[in-house]
């Protein structure tokens, strides 16, 4: 199982599996897998043969450990498993911008992992960029203030953009999502008419649990009104107002972010973006804390099976 390429994704030869057998070739490689993406903070493995979406959910059940169940979710998700879903249910002509999993979350996933059953006809890659990397290209005064304040993150659930609450946390019972925000650190408000808003303060820079570096660790960017096209932002602006976004992001101490700020971050993000077409088969495991990823425009059908595992605490 040789390993190839360079940077934070390596790539490893699975054609040796037979047809059908795609998990049980993963059982007896997964400790070099784990090894693989704990040396390089992400893994490509090319080859299997999944062909069905079970066995695509099986095979991403295989590697990621005990599954994360997730809540908080920004856009809908079909579920195939204990911490196995499809991938996010986003428009095909919008970026999903460079973000860790559930890094606004209270428990997030040390390890994902997405297996292609189709891949697009253009575009549609899962790119991925180190998070150290970035960490140690961004500006020391922008860095410094993340780390001192955090990163503050404002939602405002509603059945327009997004999901509803009731997806998002998994129960239609909203004195159940207080209890959830309660527990979870989440100052939680309820209009008139029912719809939920949600403040969070959550790190930016975390130690990894395992090596103790430091990494950038947020979705300051993805989440923030500046990155949102143009005209998407207009229209969000005209119908909910500046106050009413659905989501946007703040520093820690509750300061609004300015464009130049969040396109610098992009542009560091994009400095270390490392970026491989999928292909039929391929299996991408990522160490979410190391690792940030992102998912580009495409056209065409995409199928993508994503895998959530050994949850942690930021």
């Amino acid at each position: 199982m040789p390993g190839t390429g360079t940077g934070p994704l390596v790539r490893l030869d699975a054609t040796e599996a037979p047809p059908g057998a795609a998990v049980d070739w993963l059982t007896a490689h997964r400790p070099e897998i784990r090894a693989a993406v704990a040396r390089n903070g992400a893994v490509l493995v090319r080859g299997l043969r999944l062909d069905s979406r079970a066995a695509a959910a099986a095979a991403v059940g295989r590697v990621i450990g005990d599954p994360l169940i997730e809540r908080e979710g920004f856009a809908p998700r079909d579920t195939y498993g204990q911490g196995v879903y499809s991938s996010s249910h986003w428009p095909a002509d919008q970026p999903m911008c460079m973000h860790h999993e559930l890094s606004y979350a209270s428990s997030a996933p040390r390890l994902v992992a997405f297996a292609c059953l189709t891949p697009p006809a253009d575009g549609g890659i899962t790119a991925t960029a180190d998070s150290r990397a970035v960490l140690r290209d961004l500006p020391e005064d922008l860095v410094a203030r993340f780390e001192r304040h955090g990163w503050r993150l404002t939602r405002h659930y509603n059945p327009f953009v997004g999901i509803g609450w009731q997806e998002a946390f998994g129960t239609d019972d909203s004195s159940a999502v207080d209890r959830y925000c309660a527990e979870h650190g989440i100052e939680a408000r309820w209009d008139a008419d029912g719809a939920l808003h949600t403040v969070q303060t959550r790190p930016a820079v975390v130690r990894h649990p395992e090596t103790g570096e430091r990494c950038w660790f947020n979705q300051i960017a993805f989440l923030n009104e500046w990155t949102m096209a143009p005209e998407v932002r207009e229209f969000l602006t005209a119908e909910f107002g500046p106050e009413g976004l659905p989501f946007n992001t703040f520093c820690g101490d509750g300061t609004p972010l300015d464009r130049a700020s969040v396109d610098l971050i992009n542009d560091v993000y994009e400095r270390h973006t490392v970026r491989e077409p999928w292909r039929h088969g391929d299996l991408l495991v990522i160490d979410n804390v190391r690792t940030a990823h992102s998912r580009e425009p495409h056209r065409g059908e995409r199928e993508i099976v994503v895998g959530l595992g050994e949850p942690f605490q930021p």
